[in-house]
């Protein structure tokens, strides 16, 4: 019988290698590969004494199916990224950087529950018993009946969990801290947190709880570990946000049971995580209306409209190969829509170094928001001051064309919320029309029709000069 070699696994992607190597060929991590035994992981035991299968039913895609039962967390905002509450059997994972606010947002999540009298578990891998209960007292949340634990010996959890009373929701924090004995390897390597994981999945499918897991991420803001973690669980959610700001929003990545790409807004307090209603109304606040180079974008996230003010500087550059300077954005985007500007646009900006900043931290990623970053760039290229009542939406194409977003109609209403009565973007087949016909009802829902990068330029050059102040008159 031939000898059963070791594997070296990186830490950081997962990849698999059959000998060690200074750098990892898939993802590029240096010093990630770590030597594992060839029998550790799930299906080992079995290797060595396998069984013949059983026979199991089949069934065919016609019959009865019920919707899933929900758990209401009692937080609207979390309940509006798990798609209606949690999903009983199902396993969340949710990441972020650390101090982000992840336990801070679970211990709100499990009082709310247990004050319900659902029983709620959370088992703290990290961090003593203590530490969670003097945050808990910080937050005011002591009073809640959550069960609490130190433990990260995957096979002692499940155990106590069995027994007694079914619970409905279990927070594993973090997935990182966990071991099994099914796996040769020291805790936190790849087949450590993919066994761990898979120990925690098998048992909230057989039992029926809710389980989310905590996961660390990378300085690249990746969920660390082994990737297939995130195709084990059910849903995926990723905790950004930035210490200089005050809020924090919970973005879904991956729902099975729900809509993905959407998110939660939440406000960082003394007395923890506050649910924002209006988040567009928290983005825009404190916006300078009078300074070129300012325009707001009316975006969706997910099914919630939300507006954000994206600001752009351009000045003449003094360098060889001007600056490209992108926060909050895609910086080939912005390549590609300054390569647009000056070929169907004739705006001049080779020579000017460029600064793109999306206001209040957000991460935008949607393709309609072409066309309120050219507004940024042409405004803050000519001096001119677009209107504060006006919004912008519509992508750009590599022919100068301006296609039209989806969900106009729910854009405009956001924008109609929040005192704008004006709004730059292309006619759709349908909402555009119907927008149109809305214009004499409802003054907020008016629409500019903008087929071209060209005609949007000269339109911010004369809005630009109807807004522009009178200059003053000299003395005398």
């Amino acid at each position: 019988m031939a000898k059963a070699r070791s594997s070296f696994i990186c830490q950081n992607c997962g990849a698999v290698a059959v000998r060690w190597q200074g750098k990892c060929e898939a993802c590029g991590a240096w010093n990630s590969l770590v030597e594992e035994a060839p029998s550790a992981g799930i299906g080992a035991l079995a290797a060595r004494s396998a069984k013949k299968g059983r026979v199991f039913a089949l069934e065919g895609l016609t019959g009865e199916s019920q919707p899933a039962p929900r758990l209401l967390s009692g937080m609207a905002e979390l309940d509006r990224v798990t798609g209606g509450g949690f999903v009983p059997g199902s396993v969340l994972l949710i990441g972020g950087e650390p101090g982000i606010g992840k336990s801070t947002l679970l211990i709100q999540a499990c009082a709310a529950l247990a004050r319900r009298g659902e029983r709620v578990v959370y088992i703290s891998g990290e961090e003593a018993a203590a530490q969670v209960r003097l945050r808990a007292d910080r937050l005011g949340l002591s009073d809640a009946p959550v069960e609490l634990a130190a433990e990260t010996s995957v096979e002692d959890i499940i155990a106590t969990l069995s027994a007694g009373r079914r619970p409905a929701l279990v927070v594993i924090d973090s997935i990182q801290t966990m071991w099994t004995e099914a796996a040769e390897a020291t805790p936190g390597t790849v087949t450590q947190v993919r066994c761990a994981a898979q120990a925690l999945i098998r048992y909230a499918k057989l039992s029926g709880a809710c389980v989310i897991l905590v996961g660390h991420v990378t300085k690249d803001g990746q969920i660390a570990g082994p990737r297939v973690v995130e195709h084990m669980v059910d849903a995926v959610a990723s905790f950004e946000g930035d210490g200089a700001h005050h809020f924090r929003i919970l973005r879904n990545v991956k729902n099975r049971f729900g809509p993905t790409d959407e998110i939660g807004v939440f406000e960082m307090t003394g007395a923890g995580l506050s649910e924002v209603a209006n988040p567009s109304a928290l983005f825009l606040a404190g916006r300078d209306g009078s300074a070129p180079g300012a325009a707001v974008f009316a975006g969706m996230e997910g099914t919630r409209p939300l507006l954000v003010e994206i600001q752009a500087l351009v000045a003449p550059s003094a360098l060889g190969t001007p600056r490209r300077a992108v926060v909050g954005w895609d910086p080939n985007r912005l390549s590609m829509l300054v390569a647009v500007l000056e070929t169907h646009g004739r705006v001049r900006l080779g020579q000017h170094d460029i600064y793109l900043n999306v206001a209040g931290g957000v991460k935008i990623s949607e393709p309609a928001a072409d066309l309120a970053a050219a507004a940024a760039l042409v405004s803050s290229l000519t001096g001119a001051v677009l209107p504060q009542d006006m919004v912008f939406f519509g992508e750009v194409g590599l022919s100068g064309a301006i296609r039209p977003a989806p969900h106009a109609n729910l854009r405009l209403k956001e924008a109609a919320k929040l005192g704008f009565s004006h709004a730059v973007a292309p006619p759709g087949p349908q909402e555009g029309e119907a927008a149109r016909k809305n214009a004499g009802k409802n003054p907020a829902t008016s629409l500019r029709p903008i087929r071209h990068i060209g005609e949007a330029i000269a339109d911010i050059a004369a809005l630009g000069r109807a807004t522009a102040p009178r200059p003053a008159r000299a003395a005398g």
